[in-house]
């Protein structure tokens, strides 16, 4: 899942609870403009702030790591 895909999905929830940017900010501890960056598909998000943003909306923060092989 691409960092965009996890951004609608975090906007959609912020929307769905009539929550605003600025409010989400401060219940995350999230900086607003790092926040409106992201919803505007823009920057990479840290681990630590999806799981920040995901305790603030009641979202569950999932991580799967892939193992790829490497040829030598």
């Amino acid at each position: 899942m691409h960092s965009n895909e996890i951004f609608n999905i975090v906007k959609a929830r912020r929307e769905s609870l009539n929550v605003t940017q600025e409010t989400l900010a401060q219940l995350s501890g999230v900086a607003l403009r790092t926040l409106k960056q992201f919803e505007s598909g823009k920057g990479n998000p840290t681990l630590q702030t999806l799981q920040k943003l995901g305790d603030a909306l009641g979202l569950e923060v999932t991580v799967i790591i892939k193992k790829r092989e490497i040829n030598s």
